[in-house]
This record gives C-alpha cells, structure tokens and sequence, in this order.
C-alpha cells in the first residue's frame, strides 16, 4: 500500500471511480448486515450516476475524496448543513464517509472526517452493529443521544443509530 495520500474536493470526473470505491465499500463495510442477495444489486455505475449529480450540489454540500500516490480513489466523505429539528441550528450532519478496508487504521479516515466536519456541533447517523465506525466517531467525540431508527436498504432493514457531538 502506497501511504502518500492526498484528500481534495471531489470532480465531477471522479464519478466512474467514486462509484466503484462507493460499491466496494459497501460490501466491505455491511457484508455482514445485509445479504450478499441485496449487495448484489449495487451497481458501480448506477452509484456513479449517482455521484454525477451529487458533485454538481452547492458549495455548502462539502464533499472529497482521498487519493493514494498512484491516483486512486481510495476513500471519500461528505457533510452538509444539518436538517435535524431538534439540534441547533449551527450543527453539520457528516452524510457519508467510506474508506476501502486496506486504508484503515493509517490516519486517512481522519483526514477525511476533518476535511469535511468542523469542531462544532455535528450529528451523523451509523449502523448500529458497525462497531469500527463507532470506535472512530467515539474517537471523534461522538455519542449516541438514544434515537434510532430502520431504514430499507438494498431492499433490506438497516437498523441505525444516531451519534452527536
């Protein structure tokens, strides 16, 4: 693994390989979640669709990639201005934050996270049985305030807690 990374705003040109990153995540980080039947339906170039129009959002839609030394794509966050009513105003909602498993544990993830989400208040919601990620947000000053809830994903129930700092 190359260790120089680099973490810059996401292109719209970075869409193809976003949605291949944004796949591979996915059945790295909830293989044990869902089934292998709902992860079949991701698609790399359905998410890169997605990833079309989602780098074409305003400026307070905060949004980049990590990039190993050789160019890839090798991990990406997001956050936005926060949407929950009953949090202040001034709170930043941390939408999504992947990062391929042979990254982990190297200090990209956290390169991500500060690209993305000031000091202030933050709020972002997370898998209830993905203990890495609760040990990262932990790590971040993050808690769990007592609201759940269940989504449908890939089809499937995704049970999610919500973490606030």
């Amino acid at each position: 693994m190359n260790t120089t990374v680099v973490v810059r705003p996401v292109e719209e040109a970075d869409a193809e390989s976003l949605g291949r990153v944004h796949a591979a995540c996915w059945h790295e980080t909830y293989d044990h979640l869902l089934s292998q039947a709902a992860l079949s339906h991701l698609r790399p170039e359905r998410l890169a669709t997605m990833w079309h129009g989602i780098t074409k959002l305003g400026h307070e839609y905060r949004q980049v990639v990590a990039v190993d030394g050789s160019g890839e794509i090798i991990g990406f966050a997001a956050s936005a201005p926060g949407q929950e009513d009953d949090l202040p105003a001034s709170t930043r909602e941390l939408k999504v934050m992947y990062l391929l498993n042979a990254h982990h544990g190297v200090g990209v993830g956290r390169l991500l996270f500060d690209a993305v989400v000031d000091a202030g208040p933050s709020v972002l919601w997370v898998a209830a049985d993905n203990p890495r990620a609760h040990a990262f947000y932990a790590r971040n000053g993050y808690t769990a305030d007592g609201r759940e809830k269940t989504e449908e994903v890939l089809g499937e129930m995704l049970h999610e807690v919500r973490l606030v700092r």
